[in-house]
């Protein structure tokens, strides 16, 4: 399933926040970190509906189901979803291995995932791939972390920020 939404953040530059795999935990260190954005994108592994409910509060949310959301709340999320901001499309997937192989055919300028909980930025063939990590409980060695997708026109760039070290 895969739900579309259009959207003009904003006639000039659009800040979407992006949080994946809180596994039902809301730090404040990420509301801080989304306060101020446009939209936010939550790439999976929500586990709880509260966590989309907090984020609501700051900006409209696009979420996608991860593979630890179950539950009837869990079953309403598509596994995947298309935004365009701007002039840039945004596919959202949970686990990179659902893209498909050219993203670019499709129109799509950034592709944003989750799932390993290791933050990256990488551009492939011209498309901008952002995992900004994990928000939620620490995984092994890996840092807490989400990310900032500035939109201006036809641009996509990324940051990541860490939440906790």
């Amino acid at each position: 399933m895969t739900l579309t939404t259009r959207a003009n953040l904003n006639p000039t530059i659009a800040r979407i926040g992006l949080i994946s795999d809180t596994h039902n935990l809301v730090r404040p260190e990420a509301l801080q970190h989304l306060a101020g954005c446009d939209a936010i994108i939550h790439a999976g592994d929500i586990c709880e509906q509260a966590v989309l409910d907090a984020l609501e509060r700051i900006a409209p949310v696009t979420a996608v189901r991860g593979n630890n959301d179950t539950g009837d709340w869990a079953r309403a999320l598509p596994t995947q979803a298309m935004l365009t901001a701007q002039q840039v499309t945004i596919l959202v997937v949970h686990d990179i291995a659902e893209v498909e192989a050219d993203p670019r055919s499709k129109g799509i300028g950034v592709v944003v995932t989750g799932h390993s909980h290791k933050p990256l930025i990488d551009e492939r063939d011209g498309v901008l791939f952002v995992n900004p990590g994990s928000a939620g409980p620490r995984r092994f060695r890996l840092p807490v972390s989400a990310g900032l997708l500035i939109v201006d026109g036809a641009r996509a760039t990324a940051t990541l920020h860490t939440l906790l070290t």
